[in-house]
């Protein structure tokens, strides 16, 4: 996978706004330029990340590149719109797409994941142990935070396996949901603040040192322990934290790794938003968060926008003309219809001008990100057809083709 790219298609590292307003946002550009390897996808929940996500990837695939897919969101919109019967750990092709390229898909299973960490880095003796301690059990399956660390784990596999194997040339990630779709930029610096702290290295002296070690003091802190959570409860404990400190020493350097590949000049971000008041907010938060990380960020997608009106007709001069309509002709049923249409258009435009105001409220705030605004369709996205349209509103193509109309 290239990490080379042309200085005219780098996301830019956001800072702080300089008054000059960003132009559109190109995003053939951005996916036909071979130097983008990784397309992160971040925002809130029910804005149309999951659908923009599958859109782009169809899309840089119909144009010639070899592309997977990763949600970790738990919806299953993706495989339904795709085709697939089920998403799961392994990539699964989609079948129907045209052109050259080619594209995968696949959902994270986050205990599946951290199962395979096990297993590639203990022996089997040792894997077997590590997967039935309950702590474990725990904390593959439910303990906060995990998603996220395993997305960290999932995204650099993909990207090691690419690399060596020549799979893909194009990583397209849908984070999730919420303010959480950003705890992935934290993982290795909070789990490398668990493995190195005092509880944890306390619970390691005895697998760590002579018995010698073993001194009044901690034998003392353990016995209370004992007493209080049970012997057992103990053991199991102190196996976990052992197995994480030797199996899990690997993973915390690869989050590492992929941290450092989510800031390279490879990888793109795009920040997802619907046209709303809240939605927005949240998109500034995440643009902040990721200026204050110096993360690469190709711009910002409002999805869902509210179509322009046909006409000129202001809203106001809809409503006068509604409200005659209403007073001079109110037993003709013509002129009731065309009083409420005059209305519908009213509120149309008002809608219209409010999301407007909302994203030049944003605009005037972050002068530096380049948007796409892309129009709500009349129906939901159920299949490739529809991301194919989706795809081509991004590229700013309003029949869905793969190239400029």
């Amino acid at each position: 996978m290239s990490t080379s790219r042309s200085s005219a298609h780098r996301p830019s590292r956001v800072g702080p706004a300089t008054g000059r307003q960003a132009g559109p946002l190109d995003v053939d550009a951005l996916i036909d330029d071979p130097g983008t390897g990784i397309i992160v996808c971040c925002g809130s929940g029910g804005v149309g990340k999951t659908t923009t996500s599958a859109a782009l990837a169809l899309r840089a695939a119909e144009r010639g590149r070899r592309v997977v897919v990763l949600t970790i969101d738990p919806a299953r919109r993706l495989a339904q719109s795709m085709g697939i019967e089920e998403l799961d750990n392994t990539p699964r092709p989609v079948v129907g797409v045209e052109g050259t390229g080619s594209l995968d898909a696949m959902m994270l299973d986050m205990k599946r994941t951290f199962d395979e960490v096990v297993l590639s880095q203990a022996s089997p003796e040792k894997a077997k142990q590590i997967l039935a301690n309950p702590f474990y059990i725990a904390l593959s399956s439910s303990f906060a935070g995990t998603q996220e660390y395993m997305a960290m784990e999932k995204l650099g596999q993909i990207h090691r396996d690419a690399q060596a194997q020549g799979t893909y040339d194009l990583i397209v990630v849908d984070t999730p949901p919420s303010r959480s779709a950003l705890d992935f930029l934290d993982a290795p610096e909070r789990l490398s603040s668990f493995l190195d702290g005092r509880f944890v290295r306390l619970l390691l002296t005895p697998a760590k040192g002579p018995a010698k070690l073993m001194t009044a003091g901690f034998s003392l802190i353990t016995n209370a322990l004992t007493r209080i959570l049970g012997a057992q409860f103990l053991k199991d404990l102190q196996t976990f934290v052992t197995a994480l400190d030797t199996v899990f020493g690997g993973f915390r350097q690869r989050a590492q790794q992929t941290y450092s590949l989510l800031k390279a000049d490879g990888t793109a971000f795009l920040v997802v938003a619907a046209p709303e008041a809240d939605a927005l907010r949240e998109a500034e938060y995440f643009v902040e968060r990721l200026s204050e990380d110096d993360m690469p960020l190709a711009g910002l997608v409002v999805n869902r926008a509210s179509p322009e009106p046909a006409g000129e007709l202001s809203a106001d001069e809809a409503m006068t003309a509604a409200e005659r309509l209403r007073r001079t002709a109110s037993a003709s049923p013509t002129a009731s219809l065309t009083a409420g249409l005059l209305r519908l258009h009213a509120d149309r435009v008002r809608m219209v001008q409010r999301e407007r105001t909302l994203r030049d409220r944003f605009a005037t705030a972050h002068p530096q990100v380049p948007t796409v605004v892309v129009p709500a369709l009349a129906g939901d996205v159920h299949d490739l057809g529809g991301l194919r349209t989706v795809g081509g509103l991004l590229g700013g193509t309003a029949d869905g083709s793969t190239s400029p109309a």
